[in-house]
This record gives C-alpha cells, sequence and structure tokens, in this order.
C-alpha cells in the first residue's frame, strides 16, 4: 500500500512539472511573436512614413519620382536602425529567450 501512494505522489509531482513547463513554453511563444510584431510593425511604419513624406514633397516642388526614391532609401535604414536598437533593448531586458 505504501508502494501506491509513493508512486501517485511521484505521478503529481511529475504532472506539475509538466504543466509549469508547457505553461511556460506558450508564455514564451506569445512574447517571441509580439516581439515579432513590433518589430516588423516598426520597419514597415519608418518606410511608409518617410515614403509619404518623400510623395509629398515631390508633388510640392515637382520633382517626381527623385524625392520618394530618396526618402524610401532613408525610411529603409531608419527602419533598419530601429530595429536594431529594439532587438538591442529586448535583449538587456530579457526579452528574448536563448535557447
Amino acid at each position: 500500500m505504501k508502494r501506491f501512494e509513493k508512486i501517485t505522489t511521484r505521478l503529481k509531482i511529475a504532472k506539475n512539472k509538466i504543466s509549469n513547463k508547457n505553461y511556460q513554453n506558450d508564455r514564451s511563444n506569445v512574447a517571441s511573436l509580439g516581439s515579432a510584431l513590433k518589430i516588423s510593425t516598426e520597419l514597415v511604419a519608418a518606410v511608409v512614413v518617410s515614403s509619404t513624406f518623400g510623395f509629398i514633397l515631390d508633388n510640392w516642388f515637382g520633382t517626381k519620382p527623385w524625392l520618394i526614391i530618396t526618402f524610401f532609401f532613408i525610411g529603409v535604414v531608419t527602419g533598419i536602425l530601429n530595429v536594431i536598437r529594439s532587438a538591442k533593448s529586448m535583449n538587456r531586458k530579457g526579452y528574448i529567450i536563448k535557447k
């Protein structure tokens, strides 16, 4: 009878460990997805805003397509720098999980 109680106790402990581990993995996957969406949004937003600004200036000055192209590349560079800055910040805060 004692052996049966020991086995059930050990099974309960093992089930708790497994369920806690699965919960932590689910939470880290959601956090990773949020981080990926944040980084991609920063990149796209920088390109869209700068290209729109270039389009407006092109219409104003009548220099189509030069300012659109120039501001597009400025937006790409700015977006990449923002992504690098965000990734470094997340790494310092511990959001990026190293396996």
